[in-house]
Parts: C-alpha cells; structure tokens; sequence
C-alpha cells in the first residue's frame, strides 16, 4: 500500500501521543490542521471521496476508508448521513446489523441495552 506524506504525518503524529511528546502540560493534545474537518459533511466527503458516485466500489475500497467511532449511536449518526449522500440502487435493500455497547449491571443479573 503506497502512503501519502498525511498518511506519514498522521503515523508519527499516533508515535508521538503514544510516547506522550505530543500531549501538554495540561494533559491536551493538539489536533494537526490537515486532520480538522470543518463539519460531519466534510469528513464523510474527505473519507469517501466520491460516495455519491454510482459506480461499484471495489471490494477493497471499504476496508481502506473507515470512520472508526466509539458509541454505536455515533456509529449510526454517521451511516445515516453516509446513506443520505450514498446513491442507492433503486430498490437496493439496506440491512441494519445490531451490537451492543453498554452494559448494565444490578446485582449479578447483566442487562444489556443497545
């Protein structure tokens, strides 16, 4: 896989929060500039550069472009506005798979929501 110099920016930018020379006194991090999107809008594009496009993605195009999130309510935030800009074929069926991401717990029973 070739990588972009964002690609290498991006790496070392990761290196340097894990070997924490990125992060302040104050326990921040500062974001680099070419990584700020303006807007959801702007990170879906900037991802999925051409979604909209009719054309089949290869099958490799999705494991390469991920928005990773970690509430599943974000998760479904995102694919509703993915799916909004994504041109379906007509009649297309869209499948909605169901996890869990909180976990309850009274007593010893385990309630799950999702």
């Amino acid at each position: 896989m070739d990588h972009s110099e964002a690609d290498n920016q991006h790496a070392q930018w990761l290196l340097e929060i894990g070997a924490r020379s990125a992060i302040d006194d104050n326990e921040m991090i500062q974001v680099p500039q070419f990584m700020v999107c303006a807007n959801l809008n702007a990170l879906i594009n900037r991802i999925y550069l051409g979604i909209g496009n009719p054309r089949p993605q290869d099958n490799q195009y999705f494991l390469h472009h991920i928005i990773l999130c970690p509430r599943n309510d974000e998760v479904h935030n995102i694919n509703e506005a993915i799916l909004q800009q994504f041109n379906l074929v007509p009649n297309a069926k869209v499948y909605i798979l169901r996890s869990v991401d909180f976990v309850f717990l009274k007593g010893f029973q385990v309630l799950l929501r999702s």
